[in-house]
C-alpha cells in the first residue's frame, strides 16, 4: 500500500513538473515576442535614428522583463520555503509601468484590444522591491491580455491615497471584459498550477503560477489583493500596496557612482577575465573596452590562476570571474588565489560575474574572499560601480 501511494505521488509530481515546463513556455513568450518583433522592426528602419533609440529602449525593457519571469520561476520555492525577502531601493514608479507596458504593447496591439491606463498619483518615486513590483503588475495585465478576446477592452486605473508626509498607499485596478471566472473558482485563483476550466475552453495556456506568486508578493509588501468576477462578463482586480515614499533626490544618490566613473581614469588599468563562453566574454569585453580598461582573457580558473601566478606583482588591478566554468570553478579557483605566497596578488580584487545571482550564492562569493558579485546579463552602470568600488577599497 505504502509503495503504491509513493508511486502515485511520484506520478502527480511528475506531472506538475511537466505541467509547468509545458506552460511556461507561454509566459516567456511575451517578452520575447516584444524582443524578436521589436528587433524585426529594427531592421527595417536603421536609416531612422529616432525609431532605432525607441526600439532598442523597448528591446533592453523586453530583455529586463524576461530576466524577471525567469528569477520568479525558482521564487516560488523560496515563498514556499518562507525565505522570500524584499529588496527596496527607490524607484520611479512612473518608469516601472512603463517598462511593463511597453512589453504588453505588441500582445495589445496583436489582439486589437482598446487598453486605457488612467494614472492620478502626486508621488512618482517610492521605496520599493522593483522587480517584486514590476511582478505583480506584469502578471496581472498579461492575465487580461490572456483572457480578453480579439476587439475587447481593459481598463487600468493607478491611483495613490496618503497616509502621510512619509508612506502613501498605492491602488492599481485592473479590469477587463474577459471571459470571466465562476464563483467557485474565484477562492482557488490563488493556488498554484490553477487555472479555471474555460480557460482551457478558450484554447488559453499558463504556468498557473503567476497569480500565486502576485498574492504571496503583495501579501510579503503588507498589502491586499481582491478579485471579482463574472462568467462572460470580465474579471476586475484590485491591489492595495503602502510604500515609504522618495524624492528624485533618492534616484540620484543612487545613480551618482556610475556617473563618477571616469573613463580617463581607467585607461592603464588592467582586468583579468575568467570566462568560458566566448559570448559572455566578448559583452564584457567590450563594455570594458569602452571605459578605457586594458584586458586579458582566460577561458577557466587553473588558466586564471596561472596567468596571476605568470604575472608581476600589481599587473592586474582586478579579476572579473565567472563561476562556472571548467577545470577549476570561479569559487575554488578565488580560494587558492587567496592563498598564493605573494601577499599583493593574493589580495588582488576579485567580482565574481555569474548567471548564479541568489543570496545564497552571493554568500558563498563572499566566504571564499571576493570583493565584489554582478549578475548575469550584465547592466553595464551597475557592473562599473562594482568595480569602481572593488578598485577604490582595495
Amino acid at each position: 500500500m505504502e509503495l503504491k501511494k509513493s508511486a502515485e505521488q511520484a506520478r502527480e509530481a511528475s506531472e506538475a513538473k511537466t505541467r509547468f515546463l509545458f506552460n511556461m513556455s507561454h509566459d516567456i513568450r511575451t517578452p520575447m515576442n516584444a524582443i524578436i518583433g521589436f528587433s524585426d522592426l529594427l531592421g527595417k528602419n536603421l536609416d531612422n535614428e529616432e525609431k532605432v533609440r525607441e526600439y532598442l529602449g523597448k528591446i533592453k525593457s523586453s530583455g529586463n522583463i524576461l530576466m524577471t519571469i525567469i528569477d520568479q520561476v525558482l521564487e516560488v520555492a523560496r515563498i514556499e520555503s518562507g525565505t522570500s525577502i524584499l529588496k527596496t531601493e527607490a524607484a520611479n514608479l512612473s518608469e516601472l509601468f512603463y517598462s511593463v507596458n511597453t512589453v504588453l504593447e505588441s500582445d495589445i496591439q496583436m489582439k486589437g484590444i482598446h487598453c486605457s491606463i488612467d494614472t492620478n498619483v502626486q508621488h512618482k518615486y517610492a521605496f520599493c522591491d522593483k522587480t517584486k513590483l514590476q511582478e505583480i503588475y506584469l502578471n496581472i495585465m498579461s492575465n487580461a491580455i490572456k483572457y480578453t478576446p480579439d476587439g475587447h477592452a481593459i481598463h487600468v486605473t493607478i491611483n495613490e491615497t496618503n497616509f502621510d508626509d512619509k508612506k502613501a498607499r498605492y491602488v492599481f485596478v485592473c479590469e477587463d471584459t474577459g471571459i470571466g471566472m465562476a464563483s467557485e473558482y474565484l477562492p482557488h485563483i490563488f493556488d498554484e498550477f490553477s487555472r479555471e476550466h474555460t480557460a482551457t475552453e478558450n484554447k488559453v495556456s499558463g504556468t498557473g503560477l503567476g497569480l500565486s506568486i502576485v498574492k504571496s508578493f503583495v501579501e510579503l509588501m503588507n498589502g491586499r489583493i481582491h478579485v471579482e468576477s463574472k462568467p462572460g462578463k470580465g474579471t476586475k482586480f484590485t491591489v492595495e500596496i503602502p510604500l515609504e515614499l522618495a524624492s528624485e533626490g533618492d534616484i540620484c544618490k543612487k545613480e551618482l557612482p556610475e556617473q563618477t566613473f571616469m573613463t580617463d581614469k581607467n585607461i592603464g588599468k588592467r582586468i583579468l577575465l575568467a570566462e568560458d563562453n566566448e559570448l559572455n566574454a566578448e559583452i564584457a569585453m567590450e563594455l570594458l573596452k569602452e571605459k578605457g580598461f586594458l584586458i586579458d582573457w582566460v577561458k577557466d580558473g587553473q588558466e586564471c590562476f596561472d596567468k596571476l601566478e605568470e604575472a608581476d606583482e600589481g599587473y592586474y588591478d582586478l579579476i572579473l570571474m565567472d563561476i562556472q566554468m571548467p577545470i577549476l570553478n570561479g569559487y575554488d579557483t578565488t580560494a587558492k588565489i587567496r592563498q598564493m605566497e605573494s601577499p599583493k596578488k593574493a589580495s588582488t580584487p576579485i567580482v565574481a560575474m555569474t548567471a548564479n545571482a541568489f543570496e545564497e550564492d552571493i554568500a558563498m562569493a563572499q566566504k571564499v574572499g571576493m570583493n565584489g558579485f554582478i549578475a548575469k546579463p550584465l547592466d553595464a552602470e551597475k557592473m562599473f560601480t562594482i568595480l569602481k568600488q572593488s578598485i577604490v577599497g582595495n
